[in-house]
């Protein structure tokens, strides 16, 4: 078997264990056991950083880094808890002998809180018949306690030291699984709780101390060697709050925001003080202006509040986490220095409270919806921001308003783009600031949105993109406190021109507009509505004599044909293209436009489109250089076949026999069956071709028109009909002549003239098989 097939599939084992009723914590330890198991028995791996004493049972997300808090982590080998070796064997294969808590206090190594349980007569507490848990400070711990703090431990004969052991002792059996995230124990210091949080990373913390070594059970309880020594805990966040004078400016603020009194209420969270010194880094005057603002104050105070107690020891790698104001930051660790967003800002870290820890820092955390629009652009829209400042549009900006930036990213201005004309650009610029603030939720397709400028932009909604006129949409949206900001991939580009009159103006579609106008089909060039068209150069046409483009205007109905099939339904702008699929744009001659991104180029029927989103105040033109032609379509007479050889190259064309007058009379059948009424025209068409086999048709009424293309069938092999547009009758007449028994028989005439005629099909005829010769494109 492939070796890292093998090595995926051991981390998934690993990755997955835990399906029995433990803890994380316990969880953690396995996967370290797993990954030690050729170093023997009872063997687990941990990572410690490298430049320091921390170990840790790791994380699979730290384990496949080599890293903890972003520094290097080398791999140990150890004896599991409650293991230990024998000489002369592999790996951990005994079991540790049980004591009682006191005698596990140096198998654990935790030598020094033995000697202090001893001085201070603790010993006899828990080496009796009882119960308890020990939380242990290892001996590292007691070496970072500060030399003050160790000599109060010594007042009143060791009292102090004796209270102090007490408040890290339990009294009940409390092993890993037991201690639930959010647990609160009273211990056996009177009136004294102790906080326990157990995170997803295996990390349980008592009071913000980490246990670096658990379950050691002993014959009387449990022992836990933790990684500091702990104080009691008094008071709730909003307590240490008004004690503290270095941190008015944030109670003011919390207390102007009506959230100090819920920073006193039981609960569990995590607090980022900045301290008076961060908020008079601050413009004069800031606080108090934004105090006036109850949404932005509330905002900011919320910003800096979590709804659940991260103590800085689980903080392993950067996680990001949601605010109580409803945006995430993130919280990591840079070695032993906390930070957030990624800045080094943690003064203070581990003020532990009943209601939660507060962690002081030395900057004001601003969320977006504290901030001015202008403040959210980023270095990726730095241009725009230059631009916007140095043509002073904010002062263009009320200041009791709201607006929408669509910022264009900084790759966006190209040479091209910084030579036009100042006056010009800014004009450009002034359609990228919407009088209203609008979220990507509130956007809607046909919602038009009024510019700086006073012109309108139209949105459109797509499957994977949200664009504005010919721009789109790209990930990083954001709202202030006065507005939104949206990013996108391109100038925004209004028009006030027509589909007609920009194709006019660029004089390179004239032979295109020409058979437009021989079509009939001007109108929807210079009509109100929503059209996205395919506009074939003057070049398209090269090959082509102009006997050639007379031929082609003879034929009218082959002709719209062949021109609807550029034209659809609806603006389709390219950014709005999904990417990696073939996009299928339903054309208004009913078969479907291939359509790909591909390349950062758009391809329509496998052809490139060199000039993409020209705008129109009735639709977008999308410019082409070949004229398109659906596959498999094909075409009832041969000279326009032999035509449009020259026309499409990039497609193979193939001739084939096929019935005509029968699909004139299937298509017939199918849309008249319901008005006509005993199936006249399918007995016609019996009577016609009486050994036929069904056809599936589609049809579509364009101006009185029927627009026929069977699509599938069989007679000796695969049919292909020719979609053709059958003029007269009147398709308003056919559909209203139930109740006009004289009208029903002049159409019924009418009719069978048709369809004995072969309809638009009309080719010479090869006695009574009413066969023509067709071509199909393939």
């Amino acid at each position: 078997m492939d070796k890292l097939l093998v090595v995926n599939l051991f981390v998934l084992v690993v990755c997955s264990i835990g399906r029995v009723n433990s803890s994380a914590y316990d969880k953690i330890v396995t996967h370290s056991r797993i990954r030690a198991r050729k170093e023997g028995p009872n063997v687990c791996a941990l990572q410690q950083v490298m430049g320091s004493s921390k170990k840790y049972f790791s994380t699979c997300r730290n384990w496949h880094k080599g890293s903890i808090c972003g520094k290097k982590a080398v791999v140990l080998y150890e004896c599991c808890p409650g293991y230990m070796k024998i000489e002369g064997m592999k790996g951990c294969p005994a079991a540790a002998p049980i004591d009682d808590v006191y005698g596990t206090l140096g198998l654990v190594k935790a030598t020094v809180t033995q000697q202090y349980t001893n001085e201070s007569q603790l010993r006899g507490d828990i080496e009796g018949p009882t119960s308890v848990t020990l939380f242990a400070p290892s001996n590292d711990a007691w070496d970072l306690l500060d030399p003050n703090e160790k000599l109060k431990l010594a007042e009143n004969e060791n009292q102090e030291l004796y209270n102090t052991l007490l408040f890290h002792t339990v009294n009940q059996r409390l092993v890993t699984k037991d201690m639930k995230n959010g647990l609160v124990v009273p211990t056996m210091s009177e009136d004294h709780n102790l906080y326990i949080n157990h995170y997803g990373n295996g990390v349980v913390t008592v009071n913000c101390a980490r246990i670096i070594y658990g379950n050691q059970v002993a014959t009387n309880g449990a022992v836990h060697v933790i990684d500091r020594v702990i104080s009691p805990v008094s008071g709730t966040i909003k307590d240490i709050l008004e004690e503290n004078e270095n941190l008015s400016s944030f109670t003011t603020a919390a207390s102007a925001a009506d959230l100090l009194d819920k920073l006193g209420e039981a609960g569990h969270y995590t607090l980022f003080v900045p301290t008076d010194e961060a908020f008079d880094k601050l413009p004069s005057g800031y606080l108090e202006r934004i105090i006036e603002n109850n949404a932005v104050i509330t905002a900011l105070v919320k910003y800096h509040l979590l709804n659940s107690v991260q103590c800085a020891e689980a903080i392993m790698a950067g996680s990001v986490y949601e605010t109580e104001e409803g945006s995430s930051i993130e919280i990591g660790c840079d070695g032993d220095v906390l930070t957030v967003n990624g800045i080094k800002m943690v003064l203070k870290k581990d003020i532990v409270t009943s209601n939660g820890v507060i962690h002081l820092i030395d900057q004001v955390l601003f969320p977006d919806s504290a901030k001015e629009i202008t403040e959210l652009m980023g270095e990726s829209q730095s241009y725009f921001r230059d631009y916007f400042s140095e043509m002073d549009f904010a002062s263009a900006m009320r200041p009791n308003l709201e607006y929408t930036l669509l910022a264009p990213l900084n790759g966006v201005f190209t040479e091209e783009v910084s030579s036009i004309a100042k006056s010009e650009l800014k004009l450009l610029l002034e359609n990228h600031i919407l009088k209203v603030k609008v979220s990507l939720s509130e956007l809607y397709t046909g919602q038009q949105l009024e510019t700086l400028s006073g012109k309108f932009l139209r949105a459109f909604i797509y499957r994977t993109a949200v664009c504005l006129e010919n721009a789109c949409m790209v990930r990083g949206s954001k709202e202030g406190k006065n507005g939104a900001l949206h990013l996108v991939g391109s100038l925004v580009k209004t028009s006030d021109k027509t589909l007609y009159k920009v194709l006019k103006d660029e004089g390179q579609f004239k032979i295109f507009l020409s058979l437009m106008e021989t079509a009939g089909l001007y109108d929807i060039l210079k009509e109100e509505g929503a059209y996205t068209i395919f506009a074939p150069t003057d070049d398209a046409f090269k090959e082509l004599t102009s006997e050639d483009l007379t031929l082609l205007k003879s034929d009218v109905t082959a002709l719209k044909n062949l021109l609807l099939y550029h034209i659809s339904n609806g603006i389709f702008i390219s950014g709005g293209l999904e990417r990696g699929v073939t996009n299928m744009l339903k054309t208004m001659q009913g078969l479907n436009l291939p359509v790909k991104f591909v390349n950062n180029s758009v391809n329509v029927n496998s052809v490139d489109v060199p000039d993409t989103d020209v705008m129109a105040t009735n639709g977008v033109i999308h410019v082409v250089k070949n004229v398109l032609y659906p596959p498999g379509l094909p075409v009832g007479r041969e000279d326009l076949w032999v035509l449009l050889q020259k026309l499409i190259k990039y497609i193979k064309i193939k001739v084939e026999k096929i019935k005509a007058c029968l699909s004139v009379c299937l298509h017939l059948a199918h849309i008249f069956a319901e008005t006509f009424k005993g199936n006249l025209l399918e007995e016609m068409c019996m009577n016609k071709m009486p050994n036929y086999e069904s056809v599936r048709i589609s049809v579509k009424i364009f101006k009185n028109s029927l627009l026929l293309y069977p699509v599938t069938g069989d007679t000796n092999g695969t049919l292909a009909f020719e979609p053709q547009i059958i003029e007269g009758p009147d398709v308003s007449k056919i559909l209203s002549i139930r109740d006009n028994p004289s009208l029903l028989k002049e159409e019924t005439s009418r009719l069978t003239q048709l369809i004995q005629g072969g309809g638009q099909f009309s080719a010479p005829s090869e006695a009574q098989g009413c066969s023509t010769l067709s071509t199909r494109i393939v």
